[in-house]
């Protein structure tokens, strides 16, 4: 009878996995799993991944696992293990087993649609789009042509995206409705940012705004040409970049011919400081965050932040439906752990981000680091000095193309028929322009 426990990966790329797991790392072993080959043997992997999901508790992989590893040459047993990997999180453990089930059991829409799930989860989105197309006389209209025109349009490829889109009918079932009004306004903004923007693989601030109906106010000043493309990997914040996002978002409300009435302040402490600028450098009264009230802006520093304090899911509810007149706006936003609601501007792009007010990482008297202290003192003293900072940019590296505020204002101008249009839906992938990840 089969056992695990007698059993060891051959291949060494595994059996490094294996024994980072011998010596009860989980992550160690998890990442040297996610920079293996795609090619290694399945029965081997899922004898590692078996191993994985046992010390982490996780009974249905690690069943599905030693099923696996017991019958690697089965589609149901390899259609089992991927779909488990995706729910576990680990869609790029899925790919390769669901890829050999598709290719056992060609015609199985389930795991088509798996695959295409890990290919998603993992922003592999091309790939999501071939295998789609390699299928595609067995496609159903919803949701797999629906998919084909999702992943071709994240992929980059607006023509593909256009044509399939062309040949979607009516859904039958009501529930994709939604699903269907994103899509179409999805492509309706890559209409009006077409006439504005090349949408290149480098044109950050045109694709935020065909995917996610975000207008980007700056880039990134350092590593455009080495793998960033405007987006920061870590920073360390300042009154004068924060009042940079101020000015822009300034410039952004009058191009686009919105005119708030107040400014609404968010719960969070940073969100407070933020508000308290805004409405100095905007000229409003800044009034606490309702979700009915029309014709308002509300600020936010992280929404990340907060979305996870006390009353997040409360204000969550509050801002994923727009009310009449009503902008959200977004200093620091992490892209590569997108907030629940997609904002309708941003400043900046960030993996990592320190506040002005938080504890600041500085030069220790022994030439180390450490963490300063933060900054607690009221927040409209820090949003006065936010206000007083100076807006002049950083020159940075010299490579990020120049970016005045008339080119922001033109692309506002440009594509404000379809700004602030729609439910603010989470945008969970970076899109047609990559950029580093550190983490």
């Amino acid at each position: 009878m089969f056992s695990r426990r007698n059993r060891r990966p051959k291949s060494p790329e595994l059996l490094t996995a294996w024994e980072a797991l011998e010596a009860g790392d989980v992550p160690g072993a998890l990442r040297q799993l996610r920079h293996a080959p795609e090619d290694l043997p399945l029965a081997e992997v899922a004898l590692v991944v078996g191993r994985a999901a046992g010390a982490a508790g996780f009974d249905d992989l690690g069943k599905a696992a030693g099923a696996l590893a017991a019958a690697p040459d089965q589609a149901q047993q390899l259609y089992d293990f991927g779909y488990a990997c995706v729910e576990r999180g680990v869609p790029y453990l899925a790919i390769p087993a669901l890829r050999e089930a598709l290719r056992l059991v060609p015609g199985s829409a389930a795991a088509l649609r798996e695959l295409v799930s890990a290919y998603e989860r993992e922003e592999r989105h091309r790939e999501a789009v071939d295998v789609l197309a390699a299928h595609e006389q067995g496609l159903a209209a919803w949701p797999d042509r629906y998919l084909l025109v999702f992943n071709a349009v994240l992929a980059g490829d607006l023509d593909l995206a256009r044509h399939h889109h062309a040949l979607l009918p009516a859904p039958d079932d009501d529930m994709w409705l939604p699903a269907r009004d994103r899509q179409n306004r999805v492509l309706a903004r890559a209409e009006n940012t077409q006439a504005a923007s090349p949408l290149d693989r480098t044109d950050l601030r045109g694709w935020q705004y065909v995917l996610g109906g975000t207008v980007l106010g700056t880039f990134s000043p350092y590593g455009f040409d080495a793998g960033m493309t405007g987006r920061y990997a870590w920073l360390q914040d300042s009154h004068e970049q924060c009042l940079r996002g101020l000015l822009r978002l300034k410039a952004v409300l009058e191009a686009a011919g919105t005119r708030p009435a107040s400014v609404s302040l968010l719960p969070d402490r940073g969100s407070r400081v933020l508000g308290l600028a805004a409405a100095e450098i905007l000229d409003l009264p800044a009034v606490a965050f309702a979700p009915e009230r029309p014709d308002t802006v509300v600020i936010a520093y992280d929404l990340n932040e907060t979305l996870e304090a006390a009353d997040g899911p409360e204000v969550l509810g509050g801002l994923l439906h727009r009310a009449p007149g009503q902008v959200l706006h977004e200093h620091a936003s992490c892209w590569t752990d997108t907030p629940a609601v997609t904002p309708d501007s941003v400043a900046l792009l960030h993996q990592s981000v320190v506040a002005p007010w938080a504890p600041a990482l500085r030069a220790d008297a022994d030439g180390g680091v450490e963490r300063g202290e933060p900054d607690e003192r009221p927040e409209a003293e820090i949003a006065a000095d936010i206000v007083a900072a100076d807006p002049t940019p950083d020159e940075g590296d010299g490579e990020t193309p120049a970016d005045s505020v008339e080119r922001l204002t033109e692309f506002v101008t440009a594509v404000r028929g379809t700004w602030l249009s729609g439910e603010r839906t989470r945008l969970k992938s970076a899109g047609p322009v990559v950029s580093s990840r550190f983490r």
